[in-house]
């Protein structure tokens, strides 16, 4: 299965037998041991199935044989003829998770060679790339090769070369935390986000602690833990308030302190604390005026332009859509990522559907699917916008609608 029509026709397959069979991308998903998210991609055609033994786990789910689900797919095809399947999913990368991350180094024999830093310093750099860009393929492939190298390099590094080490460990479990947010898997955005913080205390960068700290935070708004989060993000933010009292703050600082008020106000209007939500985000507008620039300090993206998408997804979740639209559609997010990108055109589809504005809505959902595909199909507020767009239209509802509906399996 090469060509994308062969995956989007075998995801139909698999989407046709799910719904015959009354069951959720969710249940499926337990059945054959992966993520909702996996099997979201799958129906989508974005994530190919190549290997037999997962085909067979999908059909026997099913309740169907291989040859249903996949004609072309015999029992005797040799495995050399299978193409290699690159997965968009990030099971391979929670498996990393699961335990202590080196148990073979904790007995490890002298003599070890250690990994070379500054190769592992561009890997880094090149996760985040691939997550600020919404590439899940190589995000996923890329990180399930970095940990294991970073561990050990943590371990058998020379003393000069650890410090460097801890500190690009912590980063690429940041990167790995918010790739989990991302995908809905925020239990294990946790678990990456506690071992960031500790890896950014290893390394003496206690900046990278705070980073850590943003992506626990976000993690437990996905988990619903409003009060864990707003603990965190609330402590983090006074003791940068209290260092910044006592000397004149770094840009990074700066960056810090602007994104966790961001993450506060997102606490707060979750909880319904309108007053309060605001008032956050006029203390990350504040800090970002005093740094006066659209910055990437610790893969924040923190700046005033980015300030002002936030604000617009704050509205969306207090319900002002008026003020969503009429701020949204004045930014310009061309400097940002394309995920920051996406998620504008996601929150502006999200207003206009709250307003009932439904060719509003589609566009903007549809420009937001262009720009980052995954967040539109798996992304729990998107699909429930564009569920209540397909219920508003009823019978008037466009084929465009529907197909974006069917894609992101978001059919009433």
């Amino acid at each position: 299965m090469t060509t994308p029509e062969e995956r989007r026709g075998f995801g139909r397959t698999v989407a046709k037998l799910r719904k015959e069979r009354g069951l959720t991308q969710e249940e499926l998903a337990a059945k054959v041991g992966r993520t909702a998210s996996w099997v979201s991609q799958v129906e989508r055609g974005a994530q190919p199935v190549n290997r037999l033994p997962v085909i067979r786990m999908l059909a026997d789910s099913l309740g169907v044989t291989e040859h249903d689900l996949r004609p072309e797919a015999h029992a005797d095809e040799p495995a050399a003829s299978i193409p290699a399947e690159r997965s968009n999913d990030l099971d391979r990368a929670r498996l990393l998770l699961s335990g202590h991350p080196s148990p073979g180094l904790l007995l490890r024999h002298p003599g070890l060679s250690p990994e070379d830093i500054g190769q592992l310093r561009e890997a880094v750099t090149q996760v985040w790339d691939h997550a600020h860009n919404s590439r899940y393929v190589e995000l996923s492939e890329g990180l399930a090769e970095l940990l294991p190298k970073l561990e050990r390099a943590v371990r058998t590094s020379v003393e000069a070369e650890r410090s460097a080490g801890w500190s690009l460990l912590s980063q690429t479990y940041q990167a790995l935390a918010a790739a989990f947010v991302r995908q809905d898997q925020p239990d294990a955005a946790w678990v990456a986000a506690d071992r960031a913080i500790n890896s950014a205390e290893r390394s003496g960068e206690p900046h990278q602690v705070f980073a850590g700290i943003f992506r626990l935070v976000q993690a437990f708004v996905r988990l619903k833990h409003l009060d864990q989060a707003e603990h965190a993000a609330t402590s983090a933010v006074d003791a940068l308030v209290q260092a910044q009292d006592d000397a004149e703050p770094a840009p990074q600082e700066l960056s810090l302190l602007g994104a966790l008020y961001l993450s506060l106000a997102l606490v707060h209007a979750r909880g319904g604390a309108r007053q309060e939500a605001r008032e956050a985000v006029t203390r990350a507008r504040e800090v970002a005026n005093r740094l006066g620039e659209d910055r990437n300090d610790f893969n924040l993206e923190f700046g005033p332009t980015n300030v002002e998408v936030q604000a617009v997804s704050i509205a969306v979740e207090l319900g002002d859509a008026g003020e969503a639209i009429e701020s949204g559609t004045r930014i310009n997010p061309e400097v940002l990522s394309a995920e920051r990108q996406g998620r504008l055109s996601m929150d502006l589809g999200r207003a206009y559907a709250q307003r009932r504005q439904v060719g509003e809505a589609l566009a903007a959902m549809l420009a937001a699917e262009t720009v980052t595909p995954d967040l539109i199909h798996t992304h729990v507020a998107a699909r429930d916008a564009i569920r209540e767009l397909v219920l508003t239209s009823g019978s008037k509802a466009s084929p465009e609608l529907l197909q974006l509906a069917e894609r992101s399996d978001a059919m009433p």
